[in-house]
């Protein structure tokens, strides 16, 4: 039989030192979408609102269940392409992206699509189901058994994803076509939820009896809070009902809903920025001009008298502003790039006209070019962090990133290691093993092992004996007087 939806989207910026909602959401009768925004500096609610924006129109379309997921997939792929188009005419926002879950309903389906590492799951008979996931650094470790799900749930690195929305060809949504039951409950979140409140916890919640999916969105929201939730936090819950019994009206929450009826972007000048942290720090919205008494047009040195007291008063209440302003700024810090190599920043990466708000603090040894391209991209755009603590945490989440380079170790016979074959144990060629090493620091390690290996045992026949085996071969015993060198190969090397 048909189905419908009862709704309710919420959200929150969290305790943490974002100043904006990055998340978006929205909940229609047929369509439930939820991005989580990132980027910084580089405009991440421009980019959740953007493409949450790019799929509305599909709420209330008439679609088939055999094209449903053919239609989301479109509809995603435009709105990537969107932000490619904004961060072309828009320089500032050029690093930003956004993860992104969206569900359509067509009568007792459910065409879902999921890139990034917010997360959706279903309650079914009591159960709790994740039903998509996560494109993230921590996912790729539980995959290959590396961690478990409690070190995953606390991991340093949970926050850093893998695949994005970010406006590049190759950024691709994972797809499913799912039945939709009476009683069904579905939950999509952003991280700010599940990095700080237990999957235990959340099936409780959930799975509590007689409650609206308002109540449980307000428990959810309130239960990360309570967990000192540091990131913005976003749920939309939704009961399949009965025709009749849905929710009609839809709901818009975090950055599309503030930038509903405005320009996608308005960046504030830097001037427009420092006039509202004066407004902020003095406590005023705008200076009203008192009406002149007639003693006041009579006399005029009354009246300039006043604006002068007007003028002066304003300028105080500038400088205040400006000075706070610029204590607040030399108390942020950021990560970003200079000289090629991954930096970290005091202040905030804007210039006010010819005076720049930040300092390099710590220049660290990690070239921006090793990392990934995607992170090449947010070091570029920079990367907001909770004071230096927060910014070192960072780095350190970077470093793991990067490949350590496969470089063997040869143990000569005499007990010592090497990673050059000594003058007196002759190769077939001395460049044969420096073709070997440089092969080695490739991505494919394999063809270099076998090289080095083969220069080792030819090279041992030229000595009349010396051979060299990989870890785990056992000696025949043939040439029990010969000397015998080993490569060893570094942990982790395929």
């Amino acid at each position: 039989m048909a189905l419908a939806l009862r709704y309710a989207a919420r959200t929150n910026i969290g305790l943490g030192s974002k100043a904006r909602n990055e998340d978006s959401a929205y909940a229609g009768p047929e369509l439930l979408v939820l991005c989580d925004g990132m980027g910084g500096h580089a405009a991440g609610d421009v980019a959740s609102s953007l493409v949450v924006g790019e799929l509305v129109h599909l709420d209330g379309e008439s679609h088939g269940a055999d094209d449903a997921l053919d239609i989301l997939e479109q509809a995603l792929g435009e709105a990537n392409n969107r932000l490619a188009d904004v961060m072309e005419v828009y320089p500032d926002s050029d690093g930003m992206g956004t993860t992104c879950i969206a569900m359509l309903r067509v009568d007792t389906k459910l065409a879902v699509a999921n890139i990034g590492d917010s997360r959706a799951y279903l309650l079914r008979g009591g159960r709790l189901t994740q039903i998509t996931t996560d494109h993230s650094f921590v996912q790729k470790l539980l995959d290959e058994g590396r961690i478990s799900q409690e070190e995953a749930q606390h991991h340093p690195q949970r926050s850093l994803v893998t695949r994005v929305f970010t406006g590049r060809p190759e950024d691709h949504p994972d797809l499913s076509l799912r039945e939709l039951r009476d009683g069904d409950r579905v939950l999509i979140c952003s991280d700010g939820l599940t990095d700080y409140v237990s999957t235990e916890v959340v099936t409780e919640i959930l799975a509590e009896p007689d409650r609206t999916p308002g109540q449980v969105a307000d428990a959810l929201v309130h239960t990360a809070l309570r967990a000192s939730t540091r990131d913005n936090v976003t749920v939309v819950v939704a009961d399949a009902v009965s025709p009749g019994e849905g929710t009609s009206k839809p709901q818009v929450v975090g950055a599309a809903s503030e930038r509903r009826g405005n320009r996608p972007l308005s960046h504030l000048s830097p001037a427009e920025k420092a006039a509202a942290l004066t407004r902020e720090a003095s406590g005023v919205s705008t200076v009203d001009e008192a009406p002149l008494l007639a003693e006041e047009q009579s006399r005029p040195w009354v009246r300039a008298l006043r604006l002068a007291g007007i003028t002066v008063a304003v300028l105080a209440v500038l400088v205040a502003g400006g000075w706070a302003g610029w204590t607040w700024s030399q108390q942020q810090y950021y990560v970003g790039e200079q000289d090629g190599m991954v930096t970290i920043y005091r202040g905030i990466s804007q210039d006010l006209g010819p005076i720049s708000l930040s300092t390099a603090e710590q220049q660290t040894d990690l070239p921006v070019e090793e990392l990934p391209y995607y992170y090449q991209r947010r070091v570029q755009g920079t990367l907001s962090a909770d004071g230096q603590d927060g910014a070192e945490r960072i780095v350190e989440d970077l470093r793991a990133l990067v490949a350590a380079p496969c470089v063997p170790t040869v143990l000569l016979p005499d007990g010592s290691t090497t990673t050059q074959i000594p003058d007196d144990m002759e190769t077939v060629t001395a460049d044969s093993l420096a073709e070997a090493q440089r092969s080695a620091s490739e991505q494919d390690p394999g063809p270099a092992r076998a090289l080095l290996q083969d220069s080792l045992e030819l090279g041992g026949s030229t000595l009349g004996g010396t051979d060299a085996t990989r870890p785990g071969t056992e000696p025949t015993g043939a040439e029990d007087a010969a000397p015998t060198a080993t490569v060893v190969w570094p942990e982790g090397c395929p």
